[in-house]
């Protein structure tokens, strides 16, 4: 990759920058005014993303180390953007990278793991003690089943440390530092999702989390991954997306798909409909129908929040690729688009269905049916006709 071309751009001349310099005189001029000025982060990330040069990556991520809110938004879009271009991006993880102590103005931070097959992920709400040592609020999240359970512990800094790289370990994922608003409010619409009946069993998740926080219980959250890959969001999400854990791995409840997955091995199974293409049609009926009507209600809702933290996940381990395209899929969600007619939803439906139906096939090969379908019926009496013609003969 050239080095020496000269670069020119809005960016570059709003910052005041020589027009005629190649991109890695600029970075190093820019490198320059950064030591001198931190005010203009967002500008100077907005110039480094024109320059496709490993040393602006490399800024841009060192830069990141000590960012928040907008600016941190503006250098995460701005490495985006350099990958997009063929730059690799530093391989170590800025997020995990950061010590505990660097902690937000609110002395708060925060932890959160991937969320696994079963919908389940780990979050802790970290502050800082005037006296050493952390506070640390640990909540254990289901999709299904809302706060399943929350604890309030005291720890050092060495302890945290400690125990973060053990459940690293025995989980097999990395841990990712995030947004403790992001976390509060995984946090507490989780516990607003779990059924009353349960809630006495995890304790008072509202009184301990105002031992850490003051603030009103949140109920909407600005997800920060939107403005990251605001470049990105019309794209269409890329297939090879279902071949990663935390969406392949993604189900629906049994009882909403179940009704389309038999329909669809009814239709699949049918002894009237011979043409393979007419059962395919109609099959692909039922998935289209599927979508609108699952993913257009609740059910829909929690895939959006599971698709938006995946992205985060993605993000900062580093899998802007993946990052991207999940963050496109659940604006898809967000913003109504026709479900139907993305493959990325056809091929998740599909992935669910198929599931369902070879579970029940599964069940009925180890419990004997008493009742049979139409369909199975009518097999079943053809099968005996031409037994009875083959003893005759």
């Amino acid at each position: 990759m050239a080095t020496t071309k000269p670069t020119t751009s809005a960016e570059l001349l709003e910052l005041g920058l020589e027009p005629d310099l190649g991109p890695a005189e600029t970075v190093s001029a820019i490198q320059r005014l950064w030591a001198t000025n931190h005010s203009s982060a967002s500008k100077i990330a907005r110039a480094l993303a024109t320059l496709p040069i490993p040393e602006a990556a490399e800024m841009l991520a060192a830069m990141e180390h000590g960012a928040s809110g907008s600016n941190r938004r503006e250098i995460r879009r701005a490495l985006f953007k350099l990958h997009q271009r063929g730059v690799e991006i530093p391989n170590e993880t800025v997020e995990r990278s950061k010590p505990a102590s660097d902690l937000s103005d609110a002395g708060l931070s925060a932890v959160l793991s991937p969320i696994d097959g079963d919908g389940a992920r780990i979050a802790w709400i970290l502050k800082s003690r005037a006296n050493g040592g952390l506070r640390r609020l640990w909540g254990v999240v289901s999709e299904q089943e809302g706060l399943v359970g929350i604890t309030l512990d005291n720890l050092t800094r060495k302890e945290l440390r400690t125990e973060r790289k053990e459940l690293e370990k025995r989980a097999g994922v990395a841990l990712i530092d995030a947004d403790w608003h992001l976390a509060d409010f995984i946090l507490s619409e989780a516990w607003r999702n779990t059924p009353e009946s349960r809630r006495r069993e995890i304790g008072d998740f509202l009184a301990t989390r105002s031992e850490l926080i003051g603030a009103a219980l949140p109920s909407s959250f600005d997800h920060p991954i939107y403005a990251e890959f605001a470049d990105s969001l019309g794209n269409e999400p890329s297939l090879d997306l279902m071949k990663e854990p935390e969406i392949a791995g993604w189900h629906l409840p049994p009882e909403v798909v179940k009704p389309y997955a038999d329909e669809a091995a009814d239709l699949r199974n049918s002894v009237i409909v011979l043409n393979r293409i007419q059962q395919e049609e109609r099959v692909n009926l039922v998935i289209e129908r599927a979508i609108v009507e699952i993913f257009g209600g609740p059910v829909g809702e929690r895939l959006r929040r599971h698709l938006e933290d995946t992205a985060y996940y993605y993000a900062r381990t580093r899998r802007l690729h993946e990052a991207a395209g999940t963050a496109a899929a659940a604006a898809q969600i967000r913003d109504h688009a026709d479900l139907k007619r993305s493959p990325f939803f056809q091929a998740l439906t599909r992935a669910q269905l198929g599931a369902q139906i070879a579970e029940s096939e599964q069940h009925e090969r180890e419990e004997p049916r008493l009742i049979m379908t139409p369909a199975e019926a009518m097999r079943a009496r053809q099968q005996a006709v031409e037994r009875r013609r083959g003893l005759s003969r």
